[in-house]
């Protein structure tokens, strides 16, 4: 019975026999190794002393296995498939060691969705750096990702074909009224809203357009309404509880929101549903891979989740 302890098999041998097997004959193994047929045919003659067998029947028509020799050949290829295995975890290990994940997002998912999954995966790759590009509008998340400057993005479903995408949370679209709004519930009226000047993105943002084209479908322009046009979410925030005017802007981007600030329903509902995008058929390096399972399981507290 053959001693593992002592046994002198090496992986060139087993990748000669392979390929022996596979050619047909040792001229044709050695060309495909880059070997001498020499070297070959000592590879497999020292396997078969090793192994105290006969692996292959040698004729005129050329090498073909013996029976026995069926047997190691399908020992010989799990053995080097696991090796294969084993160094590619080996290195899939490595890459998770150094190295950054860029992330584009918005704004308000910077602020209430990213820092908890950050923390959780520096827990789990601390050696990995987080480089995050914040954005105002999705669409230049959308632009990041296609022209390469972003791993993982944060943007308004649904979105093209181009991204593989799914869903985070939905962010309900919320009025805000100055503190001296006398509303009597949660949810006002139009007139209570257009009562006082509105203060909106800018007409080039994308949340202008949702927005605009939600009031259009309620029969409702804006356009003699806008008193000042402002991207920065904080910064309408500010203005509305100084009394400047009222906005409507999601939940998730209105937080934390002043408590002087009315925040209410609108009288027809809209929501953004905000997901996690990676460019479509794009070979994603270990460390995105685990950075999207992290963000799989984070939930951020300030809006409800979708189920």
């Amino acid at each position: 019975m053959l001693e593992l302890s002592n046994s002198q098999i090496k992986l060139s041998q087993l990748r000669a026999l392979l390929a022996v097997a596979e050619y047909g004959n040792f001229s044709e193994a050695a060309l495909r190794l880059d070997l001498s047929q020499s070297a070959v045919s000592h590879a497999i003659a020292s396997l078969e002393d090793e192994l105290g067998i006969l692996l292959f029947s040698r004729g005129r028509q050329g090498a073909s296995p013996t029976p026995v020799g069926e047997q190691v050949i399908g020992y010989a290829e799990k053995i080097l498939q696991l090796l294969e295995e084993m160094v590619a975890a080996a290195k899939s290990e490595k890459s998770l060691q150094s190295g950054s994940v860029r992330v584009a997002c918005i704004r308000s998912a910077a602020t209430h969705i990213l820092p908890s999954a950050i923390a959780q995966f520096r827990r789990r790759s601390p050696g990995i750096a987080i480089d995050i590009l914040e954005h105002f509008d999705h669409l230049d998340v959308e632009k990041a990702l296609r022209e390469g400057q972003a791993d993982v993005g944060f943007t308004h479903l649904p979105t093209s074909a181009e991204f593989e995408t799914w869903e985070i949370l939905r962010d309900e679209y919320v009025a805000l009224l100055p503190p001296s709004a006398n509303l009597r519930q949660n949810q006002c009226t139009w007139e209570e809203l257009f009562a006082y000047p509105l203060i909106v993105p800018s007409t080039n943002n994308a949340c202008f357009t949702t927005l605009r084209n939600h009031l259009l479908s309620a029969s409702i322009r804006i356009d003699n309404q806008v008193a000042y046009q402002v991207n920065e979410d904080s910064t309408v925030v500010s203005m509305v509880l100084q009394g400047l005017g009222a906005t409507i802007m999601p939940r998730l981007a209105a937080e934390p929101i002043p408590s002087a600030v009315h925040a209410c329903s609108l009288p027809v509902p809209l929501e953004r549903i905000i997901g996690v995008a990676v460019l479509a058929n794009t070979l994603l390096t270990p460390a995105v891979f685990t950075f999207l399972d992290v963000l799989r399981g984070v939930k951020s507290p300030a809006v409800k989740f979708a189920s």
